[in-house]
């Protein structure tokens, strides 16, 4: 068939200038996995990662991941965290923060990569290198191949709790996050050689001690709220401070009243202070107190001999008297010089305040909604391995779905303008 007499002839140049132009632009709308990479939705997925995505988002490590893309993510199981992360890193002289800066890997590593690696291992560096506080390379970790084709993660120099073992893949976006489960948090060794040692260590963050442990919301709420947290990490400086802490169900043992809420702010201060022994006590030197007699922080601002606390042992457990309340020590949330944190079954109210003879004096509130225990009743003993983790080889199947959805649509336009660059040509 002849063509149409009034058709101006197209340039064959011209029809493929403008095919190419096209093509870019089909290209140029295809999904960009590496834009805007959200780590913590990432692992939502998968609930038994869920500690360590509440470990990213409560440090500012989940807003350093968000820009950056070709990385992969040692991620621990909640079964393999220790009971209290900040604890496990203070007492390698670390804060969490760098702990979980030396599990993102700067380079994306998928399992097959890991099985080609060389004999002397693989060295990459970490988020944490790029924080100029390691020495060296010691902000690098090195991967190298163990026994019956599992894969070590080592520090450079390795020390204790510097290596732990990949368990296997969790998810991945082809090729820029790529999720690795491993046996345990790894501390990079040489953080004892990067602090300086004219300067003392930082205080420990209380609150972020109680968020870790799980269980201690409301506690962790109040002292927040309060600023007395501030005074705590004072007190470190001198003899130490040793800090008794009720629990979620603690709090929400009392009774129904809005006594403890309704107080005022310098009040409820009174209380936290009552939690606290101006002196670090290892839970051996509580057991075998000399004096039970104990003033509290709230003594201090008070007169000799008020807000003190009896600590006794009883029944094999020790127990805090104060005169209106008697609670006993149900675990040791944290125990690093010059600081020790115990979990209590009860609120402490001091009698100056609360007095048994009043019906409403001991009574307090429950905790508000914003403070309302979340976690209560979750303690449990970490396991020390895990044998066959599950969910390792899931996928996250939302985003995983919705990539390949976006992806298949934009090549789709691409190849309907292929055809129709086809069709073109074959008419000039």
């Amino acid at each position: 068939m002849g063509r149409g007499s009034g058709a101006a002839p197209i340039s064959p140049r011209l029809a493929l200038e403008v095919a190419a132009l096209v093509l870019l632009a089909a290209a140029a709308a295809l999904p960009s996995p590496a834009a805007g990479i959200n780590v913590t939705a990432v692992l939502s997925a998968f609930p038994n990662f869920s500690d360590f995505a509440r470990l990213l988002a409560s440090t500012p490590v989940a807003a350093e991941l968000a820009g950056r893309s070709s990385l992969t993510l040692l991620a621990v199981p909640n079964a393999n965290l220790p009971q209290s992360p900040s604890a496990f890193a203070a007492g390698a002289g670390a804060d969490i923060a760098d702990v979980l800066r030396y599990h993102v890997l700067l380079e994306y590593l998928s399992p097959s990569d890991l099985a080609r690696l060389p004999v002397s291992g693989k060295l990459v560096t970490t988020l944490f290198q790029t924080t100029g506080r390691a020495p060296s390379d010691l902000g690098a970790v090195n991967l190298t191949s163990g026994a019956n084709s599992t894969v070590v993660v080592r520090s450079p120099a390795p020390s204790p709790g510097s290596n732990a073992t990949v368990l296997g893949p969790v998810t991945a976006v082809p090729y820029n996050l790529s999720v690795l489960a491993v046996g345990g948090l790894i501390v990079p060794s040489g953080f004892d050689l990067a602090a300086s040692e004219s300067r003392p260590p930082p205080p420990v963050n209380i609150t972020r001690v109680l968020t870790d442990a799980r269980g201690f919301n409301v506690a962790a709420s109040m002292l927040q709220a309060s600023g007395v947290v501030s005074e705590f990490e004072g007190d470190e400086r001198g003899a130490g401070i040793t800090v008794f802490v009720p629990t979620d169900d603690a709090f929400a043992g009392l009774p129904a009243t809005d006594r403890l809420q309704s107080l005022p702010a310098e009040r409820k201060a009174v209380v936290l202070r009552f939690h606290v022994l101006h002196s670090y006590y290892p839970l051996g030197s509580l057991e075998s107190i000399v004096n039970p007699v104990q003033p509290t922080l709230a003594t201090e601002y008070t007169e000799a001999g008020r807000f003190t606390l009896n600590i006794t042992r009883v029944n094999g457990s020790i127990a805090i008297d104060t005169g209106v309340v008697q609670a006993s020590i149900t675990r040791t949330v944290f125990d690093q010089n010059p600081v020790s944190v115990f979990a209590v079954s009860k609120v402490l109210l001091p009698k100056e305040m609360f007095s048994r003879s009043d019906p409403d004096s001991s009574a307090m509130a429950p905790p508000s909604t914003a403070m309302a225990p979340g976690n209560a009743g979750n303690e449990r003993t970490p396991q020390t391995r895990l044998s066959s983790p599950p969910d390792l080889h899931g996928e996250d199947s939302e985003s995983s779905a919705a990539l390949a959805t976006a992806k298949g649509t934009s090549w789709w336009c691409i190849g309907f303008m292929y055809l129709q660059l086809h069709l073109l040509l074959s008419l000039v």
